[in-house]
């Protein structure tokens, strides 16, 4: 296994794309830090791995909390030395849908996990993959945050996945001459909570193209905005 024992951080890993994620990321050796703010999910996760013979830890995690992010900071430092594959999948869907309906307290929440959180993960641990000259990190964005193909409605959830495409953008601008990809990745319309149950994938469908992401060699994109593992438009 060519992933043997890189350390990677997943967020919102107790369900879900991220539940998924760490799974499959652990099978191909990988140890994986599965955060989520639910402990018994986390936890549920972390067993799943560790009773398949990959190698998990489990931290508790709120990332729209400074406190939270710097104790996870100081963990990670302190157990493992190393971070290489960040997964910021962690995000919440607070709009009522209607454009007039989403107020401040909809904004402030929703950039809080959904922007704010994955910045200041990638301010903390981008240093550490750069003092190694190695890292990948992948955002989970969505179609829904393209200004390609921008629609009507939901706009806390909408601007929140454009600035994560925005922060993709601008940590491969920090990036330049080091060995570290970044890339933002659509899932897809996925069965999972937040999609529902009439979505279009499975949760394994949504996961396949960010564990791809997270283990691209040295000559994988960098820098794009990914779907099934072809780049699409911001």
């Amino acid at each position: 296994m060519i992933h043997k024992d890189r350390v990677a951080l997943i967020t919102g890993a107790n369900r879900g794309i991220g539940k998924q994620v760490a799974i499959d990321l652990a099978k191909q050796g990988v140890i994986v830090i599965v955060t989520s703010r639910n402990e018994e999910e986390g936890q549920e996760t972390r067993k799943i791995i560790k009773d398949s013979g990959g190698k998990s830890d489990f931290f508790l995690l709120d990332v729209s909390k400074e406190k939270s992010l710097m104790e996870l900071y100081e963990f990670i430092e302190g157990s493992y030395g190393k971070l290489e594959i960040l997964v910021n999948n962690a995000g919440i869907f607070a709009d009522k849908g209607n454009f007039f309906e989403t107020g401040r307290e909809e904004m402030v929440r929703t950039f809080e996990t959904n922007v704010i959180g994955p910045l200041r993960l990638t301010q903390l641990f981008l240093p550490m993959m750069m003092k190694h000259n190695f890292g990948r990190i992948v955002n989970v964005s969505s179609g829904m945050g393209q200004l390609s193909d921008m629609d009507a409605g939901y706009p806390a959830y909408r601007i929140s996945k454009t600035s994560i495409n925005a922060l993709t953008k601008m940590t491969f601008a920090e990036t330049k001459g080091k060995n570290i990809k970044v890339n933002s990745v659509c899932p897809g319309w996925v069965k999972t909570d937040m999609g529902g149950p009439n979505a279009s994938r499975s949760i394994e469908q949504g996961a396949e193209t960010i564990v791809w992401a997270a283990l691209l060699p040295d000559s994988g994109p960098n820098g794009t905005f990914l779907r099934d593992k072809k780049e699409i438009p911001w």
